[in-house]
């Protein structure tokens, strides 16, 4: 327990128990710091789905040494504004380039609180987030002439008081307001380089509180009165504390492992970086009209649909339905301002990245759950003419082109041959056409939203939609087994699925190869099994997925495929489109292969320290894998509201729902070697099938599990899963 936290804190420490910790205590923002090959995680110290995010720059958690301190980060993992660095060396410009040396060992790091020693200097550096605010402490040598380095100019408006701004983006203003505890002593450096002294000995160590705003410097000040006037930091770590007491308690869990524990409520913090909201009083500056804006109702920004509609937008219609409506109100009004329904809405505007219009999947999984959506009309006609008007292009946005009208016609995106050259000059120079991937999540895309023209009564329109959700059997090569690539004449062009296309496969699939994307139709998982020769040649092609290694040296697989990494076979549990492929044994009446496999996966690859995220976290997604996984359920087919079961890490999970509803996952005997489902009850009542509906959860009551520690073959064999369509 580190030495700041309140009275209040230790209060509920104890209340709680002092053999068992807080639930939020199990959060570990270090948690997947060091990469598997790519980006590290970082240790977000944040308030729920609140604007600000800090964590000290460094490359990873091995790095010994940060860069520095911002104010506020300002997408996901980039955009440092506003950077601090503490320093009681003689002034120079080199001072500004010198890193500071820490020790790892006493950082201590929560969602709510930040604090780490600058070890050379002797500088203790702690911070506290608010929802628009934070204060930075720095705990000098007594003696030390005391300073703090800045890159961007702060208008000194009193004694201890100071306004800035600074653009990010090319073209988002984002302003700053603050004051320090004692007075300050401002100069220049150089052209870039700003420093203030604090000459005065009266206070022990220097609070800098400020307050962040993308509205204007006078909002920056309100926002700095609402939450810092007259409150201490201490004040600030209580509460949010709370806040994030309050999220880990919304899941209360019993049985399991500690490093389980850690990794899980670790997993639902992530859960909570993105979407943020930039709502200030009742204005938000939006990047889709450039401009301040009067709030319906709050706004959010930063999320990647391609990464998070899967698992991380369903888990918050679980827990926070009100808040996932305000999310996707916005996504309408980031269309009435742009003219185009985003995908990776960003603060800047939408962020042209990965493939596909996955936004609509989330809205009818919204609509489909029964949250209220009052502009469901309006973002029907935004997600019709991305399906109509917009490029497919990876990695582009703006209207369609020559390849766009070739799959109108034809039903699939036209790849080129291994060493043909590039006439479309749209086409991304390093993502390719990915012509694949592109295929198949369109016709996702396209039964997405084929489904909610059927509701809404726009039947000329289901019908078409319905028809482009079939393209994805255009690429399915009967003769290969696998989804591979047709050129613009209809001619297979033949590769090997495991290999071919370039770096990433990005030629033809993204970021992975053939293997992953022999599953990606989840919209329609009967036609796979139909495609695949049944359900036996189903489930022994998940096993072929499960135990095909790559045919090179591992270290020459991931030189093309970085981004698919935490392998089982040819597996990849560290990339998004892969997390459902555990749960299709399901679909084939092979639930304990299903029960097996997740087990295997969280243990492996989902660990309790630096290293226990296997690839890339952009976003929540992989977290949310974690969260459902651990629970014992997953949302297989984002669209359709039902869960397949799993096999749970706890034997007791309880979810609190809205209007004071109970969920309770009960699995008795579980342990590391009780892992297969014996049988099932349903708020009493026999359960066969290895699902249940949305509708179920939501209205509360209790899934009990009998668990063993050999599988239970008969257990969901014989039921089949229920259609796309069954259940609405």
């Amino acid at each position: 327990m580190h030495p700041h936290l309140s009275f209040l804190s230790l209060v509920a420490l104890l209340f709680l128990g002092a053999c068992q910790p807080a639930p939020e205590e199990y959060m570990d923002p270090t948690i997947g710091n060091v990469p598997t090959l790519l980006q590290p995680t970082r240790p977000v110290i944040q308030l729920p789905n609140e604007m600000i995010r800090v964590y000290p720059l460094r490359r990873d958690y091995t790095d010994d040494q940060i860069t520095g301190f911002p104010l506020q980060v300002a997408t996901h993992n980039n955009g440092a504004l506003f950077v601090v660095k503490p320093a009681t060396r003689p002034l120079s410009t080199a001072l500004w380039q010198r890193r500071a040396t820490y020790d790892p060992v006493q950082e201590v790091i929560h969602p709510w609180y930040y604090s780490t020693m600058l070890i050379e200097d002797s500088i203790r550096v702690e911070f506290a987030p608010g929802c628009k605010t934070g204060v930075y402490r720095f705990s000098f040598p007594a003696a030390a002439d005391r300073k703090l380095l800045f890159t961007t100019p702060w208008h000194f408006i009193s004694a201890n008081a100071f306004a800035g701004k600074t653009i990010f983006h090319e073209d988002v203003p984002v302003y700053v307001y603050g004051r320090f505890n004692t007075a300050i002593s401002a100069g220049v450096l150089s052209d870039t380089l700003y420093y203030v002294r604090f000459p005065g000995r009266k206070v022990d160590a220097v609070e800098l509180k400020y307050a962040i705003s993308y509205v204007s410097i006078e909002q920056a000040q309100r926002n700095f009165q609402q939450e810092l006037e007259g409150r201490s930091m201490e004040t600030l770590i209580a509460e949010g504390r709370r806040r994030w007491h309050d999220v880990a308690g919304q899941i209360t869990v019993e049985g399991g492992t500690t490093a389980q524990r850690r990794a899980f409520y670790t997993a639902l913090y992530r859960c909570h970086e993105r979407m943020v909201n930039i709502t200030e009083d009742s204005l938000y500056y939006s990047g889709y009209n450039k401009k301040v804006n009067v709030a319906r109702r709050p706004f959010y920004v930063d999320d990647a649909t391609w990464d998070t509609y899967q698992a991380l937008h369903p888990l918050r219609m679980i827990l926070h339905p009100e808040q996932e409506e305000d999310m996707l109100d916005a996504y309408v009004t980031m269309f009435e301002q742009s003219g185009w329904m985003p995908t990776f809405p960003r603060l800047y505007g939408d962020h042209p990245c990965m493939n596909g219009f996955h936004s609509t999947i989330v809205f009818l999984d919204a609509w489909r759950k029964g949250l209220k959506i009052p502009r469901i009309t309006t973002a029907y006609e935004g997600m019709k003419k991305n399906a109509l008007e917009a490029t497919m292009l990876p990695w582009r946005n703006g209207g369609s082109i020559s390849l766009d009208s070739f799959y109108y016609a034809k039903g699939y995106y036209p790849a080129l041959s291994p060493g043909d050259t590039e006439a479309v000059a749209a086409v991304h120079p390093f993502e390719k056409r990915q012509a694949v991937a592109v295929t198949l999540g369109h016709s996702y895309d396209d039964w997405a939203l084929s489904q909610l023209a059927a509701d809404l009564h726009r039947y000329k329109d289901q019908q078409s939609f319905a028809a482009r959700a079939e393209n994805f059997r255009h690429l399915w090569n009967d003769s290969a087994g696998f989804f591979q690539p047709r050129d613009s004449a209809g001619k297979w062009i033949a590769i090997d699925p495991a290999w071919d296309g370039g770096p990433g496969g990005r030629d033809y699939y993204d970021e992975n190869n053939g293997w992953t994307y022999l599953w990606a139709v989840q919209q329609n998982i009967p036609a796979l099994i139909q495609l695949m020769g049944g359900e036996r040649a189903f489930e022994r092609r998940l096993d072929e997925l499960f135990r095909t290694t790559p045919a090179m040296p591992r270290y020459e697989f991931w030189h093309r495929f970085p981004d698919a990494t935490g392998l089982v076979g040819q597996f990849s549990m560290g990339n998004e489109p892969g997390f459902h492929i555990p749960y299709l044994y399901n679909y084939a009446g092979a639930a304990w292969k299903t029960q097996r496999r997740v087990r295997m996966l969280l243990d492996v690859w989902f660990k309790d320290n630096i290293f226990g995220i296997p690839g890339d976290e952009d976003g929540g997604g992989m977290s949310a894998f974690v969260v459902f996984s651990s629970l014992g359920f997953y949302p297989v087919t984002a669209g359709v509201p039902i869960y397949a079961i799993g096999s749970p890490v706890f034997t007791k999970a309880t979810l609190r729902l809205p209007k004071g509803k109970r969920f309770t996952i009960v699995a008795r005997h579980c342990s590391a070697e009780n892992q297969y489902i014996q049988r099932a009850w349903f708020n009493g009542e026999v359960l066969h099938t290895p699902f249940f509906t949305h509708q179920q959860l939501m209205e509360g009551g209790t899934l009990e599990l009998e668990m063993g520690s050999m599988p239970e073959k008969r257990w969901g064999a014989s039921i089949h899963a229920p259609r796309c369509g069954d259940i609405k």
